[in-house]
This record gives structure tokens, sequence and C-alpha cells, in this order.
């Protein structure tokens, strides 16, 4: 009986849980889930520093429309971008789903409005195809893959290109 126990733990310490472990974090995609106008998307959730109800701002002068202003989100200011209004022209009607997904543009903190946020969701990297139908949209540069999934397709926002657009960079206004 005790060589059998001895066999059961030979071979237990043979295997690599670690590995596993390892593997499955890779296979792993982390993202909030949310909608900015029509379009369902999701960004990497190590992108987001926190989602907020919409908080009350302060505007400043001589900002671009969609610059709504800045907030204080305990004690840290923050501009606040109606991130519609950036890429769609109209403002985003705030409701009470609207959120402000708190984020870091230039290591600086940045809130995006959006018109509601689901939560986390995890996806599998397999699953991950990309898709050109998105360069015929205004998430053109800022949208290229995305998830399919049985009740929602799920456009993969990359939050670092916004800091390389200048036009979103520059809020101030030009006339």
């Amino acid at each position: 009986m005790f060589d059998v126990l001895v066999g059961f733990e030979t071979r237990s310490l043979g295997h690599d849980v670690g590995e596993a472990s390892r593997q499955q974090q890779i296979s792993n995609w982390d993202g909030v889930v949310f909608r900015l106008g029509d379009y369902y998307l999701t960004c990497r959730i190590d992108q987001i520093d926190e989602i907020i109800a919409f908080p009350p701002f302060y505007p400043v002068p001589g900002t671009k429309d969609w610059l709504l202003g800045i907030a204080n989100v305990r004690g840290n200011l923050a501009p606040v971008s109606d991130l519609g209004w950036y890429l769609f022209g109209t403002r985003t009607p705030v409701t009470a789903r609207t959120r402000l997904i708190l984020t870091r543009l230039q290591g600086r903190l940045a809130g995006l409005v959006v018109d509601e946020v689901f939560g986390q969701r995890h996806f599998h990297t397999d699953d991950l195809k990309p898709d050109e139908h998105w360069e015929d949209t205004e998430l053109a540069g800022l949208v290229q893959q995305q998830f399919p999934s049985n009740e929602q397709n799920w456009g993969v926002f990359r939050i670092e290109e916004l800091q390389r657009r200048t036009d979103f960079m520059d809020g101030a206004r030009t006339h």
C-alpha cells in the first residue's frame, strides 16, 4: 500500500501545474465590454483604471466641443472627453447607463464618456479575428479585430491609438 502512495506522489510531483496555469493565461483575453453609439466594443482590462458613473465636470474655455471639461475624481483631475462626439460628431446622450472609462493617455489620467458599460468578459485568443469592415466606420484605425460570439461581435477598441491622434490629443479650439 505504501508503494502505491509513493507512486502517486512521484507522478503528482512530476506534473507541472505552473505550465498549465501559464497556458491558461496566454489563451485568455480579459476585457471590459461597452457600447459606443451603435457599436459593441471591448478593450483590454489592463488599459482601464476605473469605470464610474458620469461625474460632474467643469468646462474649460477654448476647448473643442467634445472635450467636455475637467472632473475631480477623488482628488485627481481628469479631462472628460465625449468619445462618441469626437468620433461621430454628435453628443453622447447622458442617461443612467452613461459611464466614464478612466484610462491613461500619455501617462495621465483621462476620462472617456461611453453610452454604457456591460462589465468584464473573458475571451479566448483563438477567437480573435481580423475584420476589415471597421475601416469603413468612424472607428477606422481604432478597431481592426473582433471577438465574434453568439449574441454579439465585440470590436477590440485600441485605447492606445487615441494618443497617436493629434486631433484628439490637442483639445484646443482652433478658431
